[in-house]
């Protein structure tokens, strides 16, 4: 595979091409100061059609290479200054064609009216945005804008959606300024289409009260805007799609905007059995929980450490077995005067599924104690969400705002597990245990949000106040019924009927004060207090079902536990504030008390405590692109009231779980550093991160193995844990190959006290990831996406070589789109996917392949008809592989199999405009 995927690279590289040159030199203002990122653009002289474009650097340098020898139109472009229009030829000898210094003159009434007609340039970098003009990339039409994204340099979207720009992760997508469903990136760029956009700006973010108190806190959010054609700010354009296919599969989907000056309205809706979620509503799919499983055909592998759910790498895919899905959502945004703003959200989800699953876990003690538990699960499960968000902004007056945000939100659930359990010493292949249990669960309950934010501004430049209280709660319902049977080695049976009963609350009250002082000279003092209540509670009551159809209570098991916690923090920073760089450093005292109540057994806990949390941070600007960031920060993380409760949790009888009331908060120290450049005139980008935490009195799971093969969970505090990363993102174009090249790697490190069966020992988990990325584009003719990722991770332990695992996880992928004649388009994804398990002596592959046919017809092609085959070779199979300090296990789930599906999709459009390809420049002089 790999051999073929080289040399797919090869025969789309080396391509037969004339002897190039360069083309370089330095812009100027009038008073020969440079002039930084200026836009270059060269083009053809018969059409004035763009050729290659780029921006000087910070002394005002540029440089073109690889340019064809042939006669050009030079234009420089600078925000203030007139164009500047050379004609230049290449060098008779040689192959470098130095300008020198160039030097634009200002605006002028009294020079000649410059029209420009067609497109803008590609590129225009202003300060800390970069700013692509849209039209200046081609787009199939009906594209969303992840595909224009897809062509933007600097720009690079992965398989599940998310968007990197200059290597780092974008984290909001706001259109015309405002949000879309929330701050899920995915939701516009999935939906919204390509040809209503007219800009994509691309830059960093300031916090809200950066932004308020005009003091610099260093903190950033990458953010994409997308502002809209005028015409598109008024107007209503949408897509709905739907489509049958064999198996009784089917799929439709539909996206409707209705925008008007200061108002946006957006409707989504999806139905499908083919397991799509396809919108990423990550706002409420946060409600899901554990209940679903991810993907049919889903590869992933979860690394577990002290938690019981693990750490899941996702791989893309479908999801595991059978699913329906049926989602919709609204949007609004609504300017209610000159300054109030107002946007709001609901979402409606049904999931759904039918799982069989397969599963083989060893666990692994010591050279001599090893077992192996295969388990067989029928899984029928379905939930309802509802979500509502809401936010309105309101400026009483340049010194005053008020900020208003928050959710409220319900979801029930369904689950019936059926599983059948063996397990046996390997090696002597003695059989343990084996057993039969069955649980059906009913599950219902909401959750609310509500933030409010109060600034004020004082005369005095940076001297502000503002106050952030924050109330969330929610509730949760259960009944489940419980049945199982064990039968063990030694000839004894454990049988139980139960039926439970849960109720559990939580409320948190979170008041922030911050007060800034001006010290001058851009000096600043912040104090700030922090106030935070939770309160939980969880009241469970078991009962024994008997033969008679009655049941009676089970006290061992019944719990009714409560808990307190709350803190007051006071804190004290120095903030300092340059053109270049800006610095704060400070502390805060922490005062925090816990108190639980076990009411069953009248038995209380408590404890307080004080914590000093020191906090620095340094930001450096070398440029606009180039930039270093430092970071150290201290936090404690209180006990769950999961982890508090001493009752024992019998729902999976061969893993009983028990709280612990004696657990102490963790303390964390974290130190992180972040450095980025970005060459905006060859597109180069370079990112690295590294950080580190070190957690004082960390909780982890200690776990105990039984000689009947029954094991023994509960949260308890180690001495201390650290964790280490390393990340790198390197890309770069080659335009003469009219492609794009993009590595990253990732590095972690985690050294912790694992404890079983009473025993500490000192545990590292090391990890490597890696992904190396090459795309071609032949203009609008085809397009050509080579991917590999790797993953190796280790575990070892002091406990001994029986405990230490390594897995090295391989995919390659490869996918295209050729645009054919008459308006149709052939598509392709291939991916391979191999699991390696040295230590287990286990490989399995998976080759995935997916094959698309559409035609584009009707006026402005607004109709596409497309043909599509899922899993063409019929290879797909759930699978799940996991690691965790003492056990390997994989498991197998059901999934949809081949298929094909016939779909039509119809593009709205009240005030379209057709011109949506690379249409060149034109320059009229007068």
């Amino acid at each position: 595979m790999k051999k073929i995927l080289l040399l797919l690279v090869l025969l789309t590289s080396q391509l037969t091409y004339a002897q190039k040159f360069t083309v370089k030199g330095r812009v100027l203002d009038q008073a020969s100061g440079a002039l930084p990122s200026a836009t270059v653009l060269l083009l053809q002289p018969t059409d004035s059609a763009l050729v290659s474009f780029g921006a000087t650097n910070a002394d005002g340098h540029f440089e073109m290479k690889g340019v064809n020898r042939a006669n050009y139109l030079l234009k420089i472009t600078f925000m203030g200054f007139a164009p500047y229009f050379k004609q230049i030829s290449p060098p008779a000898d040689g192959t470098l064609l130095d300008l020198g210094t160039i030097a634009l003159e200002p605006k002028s009434n009294e020079l000649s009216e410059v029209l420009v007609k067609g497109e803008q340039s590609p590129v225009t970098i202003k300060k800390d945005t970069i700013e692509y003009n849209a039209s200046s990339f081609k787009t199939q039409p009906n594209a969303v804008v992840q595909d224009l994204l897809k062509q933007l340099p600097g720009v690079q979207v992965e398989s599940d959606g998310s968007i990197s720009v200059q290597g780092e992760k974008v984290q909001r997508v706001t259109v015309d300024g405002k949000e879309f469903f929330g701050k899920d990136p995915k939701l516009a760029t999935q939906n919204l289409p390509a040809d209503a956009v007219k800009k994509v700006q691309v830059f960093d973010k300031k916090s809200d009260q950066a932004e308020f108190t005009g003091i610099d806190d260093g903190k950033r959010e990458k953010t994409i805007n997308l502002a809209l054609k005028e015409d598109r700010r008024n107007s209503t354009f949408g897509k709905i799609m739907g489509g049958a296919g064999t198996d009784e599969r089917y799929e439709s989907k539909a996206s409707l905007n209705r925008f008007s000056k200061g108002n946006q309205l957006s409707f989504l809706g999806m139905a499908n059995n083919v397991g799509q979620q396809g919108f990423g509503f990550q706002d409420y799919m946060g409600f899901t929980g554990g209940g679903m499983q991810g993907g049919g055909g889903a590869r992933r592998i979860v690394i577990n450490s002290d938690n019981m759910d693990g750490v899941p790498l996702n791989f893309g895919g479908r999801s595991n077995g059978l699913v329906d899905t049926y989602a919709g959502g609204l949007n609004f945004n609504n300017q209610l005067g000159k300054n109030t703003e107002a946007n709001g959200s609901y979402f409606l989800n049904h999931v759904a599924q039918d799982m069989r699953r397969n599963l083989e876990r060893n666990s692994i003690w010591t050279d001599r104690e090893n077992f192996q538990l295969n388990e067989n699960t029928l899984q029928q499960s379905s939930r309802t969400n509802h979500r509502g968000n809401f936010s309105i902004d309101h400026k009483l007056d340049s010194a005053n705002s008020v900020k208003l945000n928050g959710y409220l939100a319900y979801n029930k659930s369904f689950q019936d597990d059926r599983r059948t359990s063996r397990t046996i010493a390997a090696g002597s292949e003695q059989l343990l245990n084996q057993g039969y249990s069955n649980s059906i669960a009913d599950n219902s309950g909401y959750s609310f949000n509500t933030n409010l934010l109060l600034r004020h501004r004082f005369a005095k430049k940076g001297r502000t106040i503002s106050l952030n209280t924050n109330f969330a709660g929610g509730d949760n319902e259960s009944l489940e019924d419980l049945d199982y049977k064990l039968t063990f080695s030694n000839g004894t049976e454990e049988t139980t009927r139960q039926q439970s009963e849960q109720q559990s609350d939580n409320n948190t009250l979170d008041a922030n004060l911050s007060y800034t002082e001006p010290l001058g000279n851009r000096k600043y003092l912040e104090a700030t207090y922090n106030y935070k209540l939770n309160l939980n509670s969880v009241d469970r009551k078991v009962f024994d079902l008997l033969d008679d159809a009655g049941r009676e209570a089970n006290t061992e098991l019944t719990n009714k536990y409560s808990s307190n916690y709350q803190y007051h923090k006071a804190g004290l920073n120095f903030k300092l504030n340059r053109r270049e760089y800006n610095l704060t450093f400070g502390s805060a005292l922490q005062y925090s008390d816990l108190a639980g109540e076990l009411h069953s057994l009248k038995r209380r806990v408590g404890k307080d405590y004080y914590n000093v949390l020191p906090t620095a941070q340094f930001n450096y600007n070398f440029t606009s692109s180039k930039s270093l960031s430092l970071n150290y920060d201290t936090f404690v993380q209180e006990p769950t009231i999961q982890q508090l409760q001493p009752i024992q949790d019998n729902r999976n009888p061969l893993s009983i779980y028990i709280g612990n009331p004696a657990l102490q908060p963790a303390y964390s120290h974290q130190w992180r550093a972040d450095f980025n450049t970005f060459d905006p005139v060859r597109f180069i980008n370079f990112f690295l991160m590294a950080n580190a935490t070190y957690t004082k009195d960390a909780i982890i799971t200690a776990q105990s193995f039984s000689e009947q093969g029954v094991s023994t969970l509960q949260p308890v505090n180690v001495d201390d844990n650290l964790s280490m990363n390393l990340f790198a993102n390197f890309g770069f174009p080659i335009k003469k190959w009219k492609s794009r090249f993009n590595f990253s790697t990732n590095l972690n490190e985690q050294q912790m006290i694992s404890m079983f069966n009473e025993q500490e020992a000192d545990v590292t988990i090391r990890s490597l990831g890696g992904n190396v990325r090459y795309e071609y584009r032949l203009d609008d003719k085809f397009d050509l996406s080579l991917r590999t990722n790797w993953t190796f991770q280790s575990t070892v332990s002091e406990l001994g070589d029986a405990q230490s695992q390594r897995f090295f996880n391989k995919t390659y992928s490869a996918e295209t789109n050729i645009y054919l004649p008459k308006s149709f388009n052939l598509s392709g994804n291939y991916s391979y996917y191999i699991y390696d398990n040295e230590r287990q002596d286990f490989r399995q592959t998976i080759p995935l392949l997916e094959v698309a046919l559409a035609k584009q017809f009707l006026k402005n092609k607004s109709g596409e008809l497309k043909l599509s085959a899922q899993n063409l070779l019929d290879k797909d199979t759930g699978v799940t592989q996991t690691a965790n300090l003492n056990f390997v296990e994989r498991a197998t789930m059901n999934s949809l199999g081949r298929y094909f599906m016939l779909s039509f999709t119809y593009s709205l459009n009240k005030h379209m405009n057709p011109m949506n390809g690379r249409n060149g420049v034109r320059i009229i002089s007068n």
